[in-house]
């Protein structure tokens, strides 16, 4: 199978849990307390991957420089397009409770956190792409990561968005099409980054990096902490370990 098609597989695989945890925060009553839970795992799931694959990748490749750069500057894009996006209403696009505006509250918050969630999505799936270039397979753990998180962050959104008052259908085609995104950013972060120089490939997987670490501090930890209890910080410590095993296994 081509590479880039391969690339495009794993993006949509790792994208479809998005549907998984849409469909589970739209059908089912979660209490608070295990939302805030899931998403603290996956919160710590993420936090590993950026910090044992993604950053140390990078700096394998390419070295401090690069990586201390790349990281810097995708969490800078990252929080401009987030201020953005948060005067139109998609500030909380992953809250469960009711922090997401309605339409009638805020006119275009709909269109706001369609983009939001693939502001938030992107990244991750270039990644997944471009691992594919550093030694001809994809890293599982990232794949693995990606989708561990994806289910809390969609789940945790959907509940949200059916409290706003948006319709299944806007809820469903938003995610379904964000999943299908994913694997087109994978198959893209593989076919316009090969032949790039190593310093090239690491500036861009810290920048994605950068991103996502601003991205869990933002979107995913205030969720994991609206109904903090006492195993939150551990379930999040589960969460990293989780990832942390995946990559040394």
């Amino acid at each position: 199978m081509p590479e880039w098609l391969q690339a495009g597989g794993w993006g949509l695989l790792a994208g479809s849990a998005l549907l998984v945890g849409a469909a589970i925060g739209w059908f089912a009553r979660v209490p608070q307390r295990l939302i805030a839970s899931i998403m603290a795992f996956g919160a710590g799931v993420l936090l590993s991957a950026v910090s044992f694959e993604l950053i140390a990748e990078a700096h394998a490749q390419g070295g401090l420089l690069p990586t201390a750069l790349g990281a810097a500057a995708g969490a800078v894009v990252y929080t401009a397009a987030n201020l953005a996006l948060a005067r139109h209403g998609a500030r909380h696009r992953k809250r469960s409770g009711d922090q997401q505006p309605s339409e009638n509250e805020k006119p275009g918050s709909g269109s706001a956190i369609a983009v939001g969630a693939l502001l938030d999505g992107v990244p991750e799936s270039v990644v997944i792409g471009a691992s594919l270039l550093s030694g001809g397979a994809v890293s599982l753990v990232t794949v693995a990561a990606v989708f561990l998180s994806n289910v809390p962050e969609a789940l945790s959104s959907a509940a949200g968005m059916r409290q706003a008052g948006r319709t299944r259908r806007y809820v469903f085609l938003l995610w379904t099409g964000i999943a299908l995104i994913s694997g087109i950013a994978a198959l893209l972060g593989n076919t316009l980054l090969g032949g790039a120089p190593p310093e090239v490939l690491a500036g861009i997987t810290a920048l994605a990096a950068g991103a996502i670490l601003a991205m869990i501090t933002d979107t995913m930890v205030p969720e994991a902490f609206e109904d903090a209890h006492l195993l939150v910080g551990l379930i999040t410590v589960a969460g990293f370990l989780t990832a942390f095993a995946l990559s040394h296994a």
